[in-house]
């Protein structure tokens, strides 16, 4: 069984209800309607005639309270509760469904924006970050063509212990989400030194870092994406890695390198993108991309779900 399938039917061992406020998009709809009937997840379609006045007042309080410190004025707050994100975003807050998932007609940094104000960011993370579930056809690497590719859309360029805690969440998320161990390969275009500058620097000191926050977690860098997958590179360049060459967690130096990488391996590849998974809330969301499919759509509730179980 393949891992978009196996992603499937392990959300539909406990159904979850995930909100999806992006009721006028066509695309959003008709997953809606393939979630329903395969038995996914329960999904609300939050149409604007499902909201209650009553509970829109008082999230809009709400809101007000948390951020009147930050110069959020009451106008402004209104003006954001305009549409259904911010709603949709309070609901999962307060626990009256489960999860969230919009991005098909909101960009990143709106999407963004609304889940950390509303939903909060984990103490234990302490930032908040992306991912991609990369499913690449008859593919040997990562775990059978398998991985997971962070930050790919939130955090431009993160500092040593930024990155540790993009790789620690991203680790979280496979042993949450996916049957299969964790292996971290923190990328660079030098492995073990063989190349210098500050780039490196970053990504070694991060290394030290993921080693003293999760001594257990099998990780390595600063490695070039071949010796990170490949186990006869790494044989050669890296001998005695403690990944050896088997990594299916990708952690890029920066956004540029994580979100030009996920797209050529998704468009030259035919590769699936899951996501992007958003890491590091206090409850789980997914931010589709706004040139998303259907299915893109349903693999992302299916992952929200699983997450919220």
């Amino acid at each position: 069984m393949d891992t978009i399938a196996k992603i499937r039917n392990r959300a539909r061992v406990k159904l979850k209800t995930i909100v999806l406020p992006e009721y006028d998009d066509r695309r959003v709809v008709e997953a809606a309607r393939i979630i329903e009937k395969e038995g996914i997840a329960k999904v609300l379609l939050l149409t604007k005639d499902k909201i209650d006045p009553k509970e829109k007042d008082r999230y809009i309080d709400e809101f007000y309270q948390m951020f009147k410190t930050k110069d959020f004025g009451i106008d402004a707050v209104k003006r954001l509760f305009e549409g259904t994100l911010y709603y949709a975003a309070m609901m999962t807050r307060e626990g009256k469904v489960d999860g969230l998932v919009a991005g098909a007609s909101h960009t990143t940094p709106d999407m963004a924006r609304a889940c950390i104000r509303c939903l909060g960011v984990d103490e234990h993370i302490t930032i908040v970050s992306s991912c991609f579930i990369m499913v690449v056809p008859n593919c040997p690497y990562g775990e059978e063509g398998t991985f997971i590719f962070a930050d790919c859309g939130i955090i431009p360029d993160p500092n040593s212990r930024q990155l540790a805690c993009i790789a620690l969440s991203a680790a979280e998320l496979v042993t949450k989400t996916l049957d299969f161990s964790p292996r971290v390969g923190l990328l660079s275009y030098s492995t073990k030194g063989s190349a210098k500058g500050k780039s490196i620097e970053k990504i070694t000191g991060a290394l030290e870092l993921l080693k003293e926050m999760a001594p257990d977690l099998a990780v390595d860098g600063e490695l070039q994406v071949d010796a990170a997958i490949v186990p006869e590179v790494a044989n050669i360049k890296c001998p005695g890695s403690p990944i050896g060459g088997k990594a299916n967690i990708l952690i890029f130096p920066n956004l540029e390198a994580g979100n030009i990488s996920y797209k050529l391996v998704q468009r030259l590849g035919n590769a699936r993108a899951v996501g992007p998974l958003l890491l590091g809330l206090n409850k789980p969301a997914s931010d589709l991309s706004r040139g998303c499919s259907v299915e893109d759509v349903v693999d992302c509730v299916a992952v929200t779900a699983i997450r919220a179980q």
